[in-house]
C-alpha cells in the first residue's frame, strides 16, 4: 500500500505542532505496516461511508480512505471530545 495526501491533508500536517507532526510520520509507518496495528486504533469514521480513523496521539486523529492500492489521506485534526 502507498500513502496519497490530499491538498487539505497536506496543509493541516502543516499547520499541526511539530510533535503532532512526528507522531503522525510514526503512525504512518504502523499504518503501511498493518491497518490493525493496535497504536492506531483504526475504525470506519461513523456517518460517513469509506471513511476511515485512526490516532495519531490521544488528541489528534487522521482520516484516510483506501483504494486503488493506497491509503488516501484526507484530513487530520485535534479531535474533538
Amino acid at each position: 500500500m502507498d500513502l496519497v495526501f490530499s491538498a487539505r491533508f497536506d496543509r493541516s500536517l502543516r499547520a499541526a505542532p511539530e510533535e503532532v507532526q512526528r507522531a503522525f510520520w510514526k503512525q504512518a509507518g504502523y499504518l503501511l505496516a498493518s491497518l490493525d496495528h493496535p497504536s492506531l486504533r483504526a475504525k470506519k469514521y461513523q456517518g460517513v461511508t469509506g471513511v476511515w480513523q485512526a490516532r495519531v496521539n490521544r488528541a489528534w486523529r487522521f482520516y484516510f480512505t483506501i483504494g486503488g492500492g493506497a491509503y488516501c489521506l484526507v484530513d487530520i485534526v485535534m479531535h474533538p471530545k
